[in-house]
Parts: structure tokens; sequence; C-alpha cells
């Protein structure tokens, strides 16, 4: 059997899966090294992928040339756009996935992708020489060689299972845990922390009174990939119930069972994701928490209760889900859990996701703190493009702030760290506006070009829109005739002649490409999604213009570079907690200085007296 690899990725979740392709597809001699091939991709909490900029970061995904898309779109059951309500800016995309189908088309484009291996095995050590990566060892002695190496392991290191007073070293869904490896990462220099995170009981749907529920249907969206033609067919519905006093009185009744509330769960769990009973203690004064009923897969009668996550006992949660409204006789297929985990301090990555003083280690996704699928595959990616650039001796991609949400995702990572499970959220982006999941492919597919992913065929589709923007834009500036106009306000509600350019018309609350078209032959021909995007960007104009102005001046920061062995520790006029963070993290320019937590403005104006002499 070949031992001999280019690269090595252990772990094959949603980031390794990411990272193996992208290393794979750069024509890099591969081995997926996971603890078993059944869990390649697996959907262990909720079935789905996108949702509130999660969407965002699939779009991303796929524009660079990454898989999860794709997958995305050739599973699902349901899409919807969320945030509606909002601005074009922060719509997201949601699939409710089968997931079944979803690991099965996963681990079957892994095997049929060339120069890939998959091989089930445990790491237990990062071999290194000279401060370098040479290979992995597994458990069973085997040692395999490579020059770069990316941890992916997702929650398996070290995990528990906890329900109750019952605990378990077990990976998610049963599936088995790492037990070795944290050891070679403590070898390596590098922090351990332990995260937590917990997923709901999953029941038989045909045990679920659905008549008293809300049903959610799926919508006519565009799907995730660029290169998937037509819009969603939807096959399923969701349905929207809610808890009722009942159930905050059995939570009540029964809270000092809670591991998170007896002291049994010390680590750290995800804010924007809590336990039902942290709802109940957290909001007491809130009535009823809405809760979602979602199929898992077309192959199962299992639906998973989205809102419901929770560690309390297996019988203190017999009555608890009796309590919601339509499951009072739900039979629990599995119980719902909480799971602890080791993962690493984020700050000891570049922004290449490369760990620092290791050349050739690269991590991504959980391990990094983050949670979510979506975010896993964004690091996934990243590393995987990252480790294939420096095996081929090129430049590295590091994507900005400005640039993607992944570029947002990796720079709070390595720049801020996390003491809690990370989680991607459009606020976080300061450039949202510019960052629309609909032009992720006019940002970030030349980029995905030049580093090899993108295949010819994407990049004709590429190459085609860009086209047609180039040829329908000019049209902004031009005035329509004003009887087109005129019919085009009314049907708006809006009174009113000619006199408008086209520019000027498109920004008008309502507009839409279909609605263009009909009153405007000039755009007949032009490409419904292209016309979509042309419209949106007339809506945000002069809110792009101050973005951009912002953007430039942020360049400026990011363009000043700080020797690597600078001695902040003696920099005097630097405030000790600057100092030490400033030590820690050791910035590679002044714009990520800038960024890091306990550094203040009058810390970096320090910095660029020190460094060029003068305040900017």
């Amino acid at each position: 059997m070949e031992k001999d690899y280019d690269a090595i990725v252990i772990g094959g979740g949603h980031a390794g899966a990411e990272a193996a392709l992208a290393l794979a597809r750069t024509s890099l001699r591969t081995l997926l090294m996971t603890l078993t091939p059944d869990a390649i991709a697996y959907m262990a909490c909720n079935p789905s992928i996108g949702g509130t900029a999660k969407g965002h970061l699939v779009r991303e995904i796929d524009a660079l040339g990454g898989q999860m898309g794709i997958n995305a779109d050739a599973t699902y059951l349901q899409m919807r756009m969320l945030n509606r309500g909002k601005g074009e800016a922060v719509h997201s995309l949601r699939a409710q996935s089968d997931k079944i189908k979803y690991h099965l088309t996963m681990k079957r484009a892994l095997e049929e992708q060339d120069n890939l291996d998959i091989l089930q095995a445990e790491a237990e050590k990062i071999l290194t020489k000279g401060g370098a990566v040479c290979g992995v060892k597994t458990t069973l002695g085997d040692v395999y060689s490579a020059r770069a190496v990316v941890v992916a392991t997702g929650v398996y290191l070290n995990s528990d299972i906890i329900t109750g007073e019952w605990k378990k070293q077990s990976g998610p869904s049963g599936f088995a845990g790492a037990t070795h490896l944290t050891d070679s990462l403590l070898d390596l220099g590098l922090e351990i922390r332990r995260f937590k995170t917990g997923t709901p009981a999953r029941v038989d749907g045909r045990t679920v009174d659905y008549s008293v529920m809300q049903a959610q249907e799926g919508e006519d969206v565009y799907p995730f990939s660029f290169m998937t033609e037509g819009r969603a067919v939807n096959t399923a519905k969701c349905h929207l119930t809610y808890t009722t006093q009942a159930t905050k009185d059995v939570i009540m009744r029964n809270i000092a069972r809670s591991p998170l509330y007896n002291g049994s769960i010390k680590s750290t769990g995800p804010r924007y994701c809590p336990s039902i009973e942290d709802k109940v203690m957290r909001f007491a004064d809130k009535e009823r928490h809405q809760i979602f009923i979602e199929p898992e897969s077309a192959f199962t009668h299992e639906v998973y209760v989205q809102g419901m996550s929770s560690s309390l006992p297996f019988d203190v949660q017999e009555e608890m889900y009796h309590t919601v409204i339509g499951l009072e006789r739900a039979r629990i297929v599995r119980y719902a859990y909480a799971i602890e985990y080791d993962c690493i301090d984020s700050t000891r990555l570049l922004p290449t996701l490369r760990v620092k003083d290791v050349e050739g280690l690269y991590t991504a996704g959980q391990i990094n703190g983050s949670s979510g699928y979506e975010e896993a595959a964004a690091q996934g990616i990243m590393a995987g493009i990252n480790a294939s650039l420096w095996l081929r001796g090129e430049e590295p991609l590091v994507l900005s702030r400005d640039e993607a949400y992944i570029g947002v995702l990796i720079d709070d990572l390595v720049t801020k760290g996390t003491n809690e499970p990370y989680r991607m959220m459009t606020a976080r982006a300061e450039h949202r506006l510019h960052l629309r999941q609909e032009n992720a492919d006019m940002r970030l597919t030349p980029k995905g070009r030049r580093v090899g992913l993108v295949s010819d065929e994407r990049w004709e589709k590429f190459e085609k829109k860009r086209e047609q923007t180039a040829l329908f834009s000019p049209l902004l500036s031009k005035f329509p005739p004003k009887e087109e106009a005129e019919a085009f306000l009314g049907s708006l509600g809006e009174g009113g002649s000619g006199g408008y350019t086209y520019a000027q018309l498109f920004k008008r609350t309502g507009t839409d490409a279909e609605g263009v078209k009909t009153f405007f032959p000039e755009w007949e021909a032009c490409d419904t999604r292209v016309l979509g995007e042309i419209i949106t960007s007339c809506r945000y104009a002069g809110y792009l213009d101050k973005q951009k102005a912002a953007i430039e001046r942020e360049k400026k920061m990011e363009g000043k570079p700080i020797p690597p062995d600078i001695d902040y520790l003696n920099m005097h006029g630097l405030r000790l907690e600057a100092r030490q963070k400033l030590d820690k993290i050791r910035p590679l320019n002044l714009g990520q200085a800038a960024r890091i937590s306990g550094v203040s403005p009058a810390d970096i104006t320090v910095l660029m007296v020190r460094l060029y002499g003068k305040k900017e």
C-alpha cells in the first residue's frame, strides 16, 4: 500500500472533505485519514446547510471551486431564503438536507477524486523533523510520510457524550472518538481547550401531530452552487411549533439534574445555540420558545427537533419533549446529548491556517474553536488551498475581511481568538453590503482559478456572467422611453413621468428582474440572475461608495508590515496588556494588530511611530 504522500488530511468531516479535495484537485497525492468512512461529511447535528451568514460561506466555498454547495444542491429536501424582511445583503439561503444522501454523495465525490486515497485509521502522532512536518503515525504503528498535514478532527478529540448523570467517552452519534492525537498537539506546543456543543432528540415522525403545527413550505429560489442550473424544487416541509408552560415546569423542576447547572459540564458551550434548559433559565420571562420539526432524510421517519438541544437525563427528556405542542405522543428514537471535546487556541495560527512554528502543519474546523458545518468547510478549503500552494512553492491565499465572509471568519479566529464555539453571523462582517451571497463568484472565482481549483467549465460560466454584466451595466446611465418608465412606476404603485435613468428606477422598492424585463425590452436579453445583481448594486450604490472608502483606509494599514522578530515586551509606550497580546499573536501588519482584542488605538499609534517614524 502507498505510504508516501504529498499531504495527509486527518478527519473526514466537512472541513476534512474540502481540504482533501482542494489538495487532490491541485494534483497533489493526498491521503484522507478518517476514524471511519461511515462518518465522512456526516451531519451529527442539524440536517441542514446554510442559514444566516452560513449561506454566504457556502456560496463562497462554491465560488472558490469547493464541493459543499454542489453537494447541498444534489441532496436537499427543501430550500428557503432567510432574512427576507431585511436588505438583500443579509439574505441567506438555507437548505433542509437529506443527511443520509448528503454523506453518501460527498463520500462518493471523495472516492472518485483523482490523487486521493481514503484510509480508515486513527492518527496518534504528527511526525516532525527540524520544525517541519514529515508524516503521521497511526495507533496501529503505521507511518505515512507527507510534507503537509491538515488536522480537521471536528469534535472527536477526547470527546465525551453527556446526558444527565450518564457519561461516555465517544464521538458524536455513537461513532468512536479520537483518544491519542491531543498529546501530539501538546508536544507541538499548542494550547488545548475544552469546548461543548449539543444536539436535540430525534423522534419518529409518524408519532408527531403535524395538524397542530404551522407548515413551513420551501421557496422558489436559486440553489447554492453557481454550477447548478434552474431553481429549487422542494419535496418536503418543515413545521413550526412551540414549547409550553409545562415544558418550563419540567425543566425548572429538574434543573439540579442538568450537567450544565450541577457542575458536571465545565467546558464552554455555544452562546448562539443554547440548550433548551439554558433558554428557560436565561429568558425566565418568556412564555414559550419556537421549535422546528425538520425531516432528517427521505430514507427514514426520524425528524429533528430543532431548538431543543439538551443534556438533561433520559427520563426528564421523555417528560419534557411530550409537553411540546404536537409532540405529546412522540416516540424518541435518539436522545439528546451534550458533547465535550478538545480544541486549540486559534491565535496560534497564521492567517493561512498554518500552525506557527511548525512548517507544513495546518488546522481547520472545530479544532480551531468554531462551530457549524459551513464554518468548518470554509476553513477546510482554505487550509487545503494554502497547504497546496506551499507545497507547490507559490504565494499563499489570504482572503481579507473586505473580500469574503471566509476572510472575516479566519481573521476573527487567528487575530481575536475565541473563548466559546465561534459562529459566523452577518453582523461580524463590517463590509457585508459588498459581501452579498449572489456576488460570491464575482469576488472569488478568479482567485479559485489562480490556485487551480476552478474547472474550465466553471470558468466558462463565470466569463459569460462577467461579459453579460459588462454588456448591460452601461445601460444604467440611459433614460428609458417615457411611456415605459411611467408603466413601470405604475406597477410599483408610484406616479410620475419619465426623466429617470435606469439606475434611478432600479432603486425603487419592489423592483425585481422579472418586472424590469416586462416593462423594458432593452433588458430582455440580460440573464435574470445578472440583472438581479445589477438591481441590487444600484440599490446599495451610495452605501457601497462609502464602504469602498473605508476599505481603502484599511488596506493602507494592511500594507504596513511588522517585522516578525519585533520585541513587543520591551517596547516602551505600549500598555502591558497590549505588549502581551501582541507578543502572543505576533500580527503580520498594522491592520491585523489593530483588530487584536486588548490593543487600543493609542497602542497602534505607538507602533506606527516606532516602525514608520510618524502617525498616519
